[in-house]
């Protein structure tokens, strides 16, 4: 819990509790009393009314799916990840279930279809299709996601080794993004796309994980930059300036190096071309430093779909303010605060 272990959740308290008894609270073999609950929830910095909410569905993580980066994770931050993003989940099932709001993910590809690195294009557009996307640029990949069934947790951690996760849950597919993306929102995008690429992929089982990564990366190119459109925006050519694309980045979301890389791909421009160009980007150090037109994509990448029906459980009285005020980890006159204005009858 919170990255700590029975000791140092027992320290934590101030001794107020041993970690022997905490062990025995996580098996279910003893009770703790009011002063045990209250010390552990000051120590993880949660409300007494996490412990005791009712958990509706059984949501436990299966098959996590963190990127590759993660190896600049240790294992109990790892562990402390998933906690939060389950906690995060549970909560979000809970609110669902009391208003009746629930959205079911339904797979847009037959399960039986493995995939294959020659399909992909066609998956995208296929992706596209059955999901009414059209061939403009994805406005909003997060709510995307939530309105088709997917949950998405941004987890408040300023560890870049972590940019995210995807894994199953008996309330169907999850994701979880690490909120320091907000900085870079091009970034962002892609990386929810490669974690939706996990979702809605059949890799086959045998796939090496390299491989299947590769497979993903090329579907997240797809899905963002569609062929014709991008065709059409980028064309041929055997030179192009900054200015250029730092307009494409603008208008697709995606940063300056994805799109010499999608260029590429699709032949647009030469092999030499992009090597120069990715030769020039690491003297620049682009990918620890930045690379130019930060800021220039001005959409937004997120949801409010939680929180709206926290707001409207409360509004409707079907849950109390304090209760409202836990699902959301906010205090009580932070919701208030935010419902000022808001309601009418």
């Amino acid at each position: 819990m919170a990255g700590l272990s029975l000791r140092g959740l027992a320290e934590a308290t101030g001794g107020v509790v041993s970690h022997n008894a905490i062990s025995r609270y996580e098996k279910g073999v003893m009770l703790p009393g009011s002063e045990a609950l209250g010390a552990i929830s000051v120590a993880v910095g949660q409300p007494l009314d996490f412990f005791i909410r009712p958990f509706h569905r059984n949501i436990d993580l299966r098959d996590v799916r963190f990127r590759k980066r993660v190896s600049k994770l240790g294992k109990k931050e790892q562990e402390a990840l998933k906690f939060q993003a389950q906690d995060f989940f549970e909560r979000y099932c809970e609110i669902e279930e009391i208003l009746g709001a629930w959205i079911e993910y339904k797979p847009p590809f037959d399960s039986k279809r493995e995939t294959t690195r020659e399909q992909i294009p066609e998956l995208a557009e296929e992706l596209r299709d059955r999901w009414k996307l059209g061939s403009d640029p994805l406005p909003n990949v997060h709510e995307l996601m939530e309105m088709k069934g997917i949950k998405v947790c941004e987890l408040p951690t300023e560890n870049k080794g972590f940019d995210g996760f995807s894994a199953i849950t008996e309330a169907g597919p999850v994701v979880a993004i690490g909120a320091w993306l907000n900085d870079d929102i091009p970034r962002k995008r892609m990386t929810e796309v490669h974690e939706l690429a996990h979702v809605v992929l059949n890799v086959p089982k045998d796939m090496e994980e390299r491989e299947e990564e590769k497979l993903v990366w090329n579907f997240a190119g797809e899905l963002l930059m569609p062929e014709k459109e991008f065709t059409d925006k980028f064309g041929s050519r055997t030179r192009i300036t900054l200015h250029e694309l730092t307009a494409l980045k603008k208008h697709f979301g995606v940063s300056i190096m994805s799109i010499v890389y999608r260029a590429g791909e699709l032949g647009l421009i030469s092999e030499s071309a992009k090597v120069g160009f990715f030769k020039y980007a690491n003297k620049e150090h682009w990918r620890s430093r930045g690379e130019p037109g930060h800021g220039a994509y001005t959409g937004t990448e997120s949801n409010q779909r939680f929180k709206t029906l926290v707001h409207r459980a409360v509004v409707e009285e079907k849950i109390s303010e304090s209760r409202g005020a836990a699902l959301l980890g906010i205090s009580l006159p932070k919701l208030r605060k935010d419902l000022e204005g808001v309601t009418f009858k």
